[in-house]
């Protein structure tokens, strides 16, 4: 029963490493979508300030 019960913790300790590991690469990849997004956001909304009525 023990060899059992060690094996069914290995499998869960493996699956938890894999899981994290795919969590870690999915959130770096959301990051880097999120910064070129904000960038090319960025870009289009600058706006030359001499064509610009302010008053």
């Amino acid at each position: 029963m023990t060899e059992s019960t060690q094996h069914k913790a290995d499998w869960r300790d493996r699956l938890r490493e894999v899981v994290v590991n795919e969590m870690l690469k999915f959130e770096r990849k959301e990051s880097e979508f999120r910064r070129k997004d904000r960038e090319e956001r960025a870009a289009e909304l600058r706006l030359p300030l001499d064509k610009l009525d302010l008053h």
